[in-house]
């Protein structure tokens, strides 16, 4: 019998690239404020939820009764909402889908963020040590990433509550093939000029964030547990130390990094769940890929 899994955030940038890839092993049930207007997609069961309003999120989660819960449903930044209303939205959202796995016995993976370390506002701010890992001192600075460790807070109490496990995803910034915003920045790069750059010039592909999830989905482990998500370099082509430096005017005391290598470690997820990333910017900047066609 074919498991279930419950998806939010279903049409957006990320949910529309996991829901079509889990739709081969999975039934879909595929959350999100709206319906597409093609809602004719083998394997997926689209529902229009509200996720800040708990009835709905618990009546649908419990119907569903799904082996697993992927949480990717939220406001993405501060860029054009207030930031209260981000965080409401967000640790609503995140309390209650969490929530609703844990009452259905459901193991959860959900997208934190790499914002939450505190390097992006309002000044970035030079981490403790390179590369950072989850380890590291979270310094929300604004709503959106307050919101991200709430939902983290969430995922603990869901694991301490019903036993069952969550992964909190912290992806940087997600890019997808054939339409990398990175690429002016890179272009316009100098290290004579360089100025500062909230996430150390990370990013991640969204190829490689669905085969993030995918691994923590099949890994076996108690409790909660946090993995950075980023790609192996950096967006620039050039040494990741030289970046830093000459963007911060300065370096960690400790810093561990070799050639472009990313500025954030995902030794964690290689460990605890056999993934390493494998798309490059090199590579997926110009690839021509069809996205799911229902989003």
């Amino acid at each position: 019998m074919t498991e279930t899994v419950v998806v939010t955030g279903a049409l957006g940038g990320s949910g529309s690239w996991i829901v079509d890839s889990l739709r081969a092993e999975y039934d879909v049930v595929a959350l999100d404020r709206a319906l597409p207007d093609d809602r004719d997609v083998d394997g997926v069961d689209f529902r229009a939820v509200d996720l800040t309003e708990q009835g709905e999120v618990f009546e649908t989660v419990l119907d569903a009764d799904p082996s697993h819960v992927v949480h990717f449903g939220n406001i993405p930044h501060e860029e054009d909402h207030a930031g209260g209303r981000v965080y409401e939205n967000n640790a609503l959202s995140t309390f209650h889908t969490l929530e609703a796995a844990g009452r259905a016995g459901a193991d959860a993976v959900w997208a934190s963020s790499e914002t939450v370390y505190g390097t992006h506002w309002p000044e970035p701010r030079l981490p403790d040590y390179l590369p950072v890992d989850e380890a590291h001192e979270t310094r929300p600075w604004n709503g959106y990433e307050t919101s991200k460790l709430a939902g983290e807070a969430a995922a603990e109490r869901v694991t301490n509550a019903f036993g069952v496990s969550v992964a909190s995803i912290r992806p940087s910034w997600i890019q997808y093939p054939g339409d990398y915003q990175i690429t002016p920045f890179r272009e316009s790069f100098d290290v004579e000029s360089a100025p500062r750059f909230g996430n150390l010039w990370s990013y991640i592909d969204i190829r490689d964030v669905v085969s993030l999830v995918e691994a923590a989905l099949d890994a076996t482990f108690d409790g909660h547990e946090v993995f950075n998500a980023f790609a192996a370099d950096n967006f620039l082509g050039v040494d990741t130390a030289t970046a830093v430096e000459a963007g911060y005017g300065a370096l960690p005391e400790r810093v561990e990094l070799a050639g472009d290598e990313s500025a954030y470690s995902t030794a964690k997820a290689e460990s605890m769940l056999g993934w390493a990333p494998t798309h490059s910017w090199r590579d997926a900047e110009d690839e021509d890929i069809d996205g799911p066609s229902f989003a």
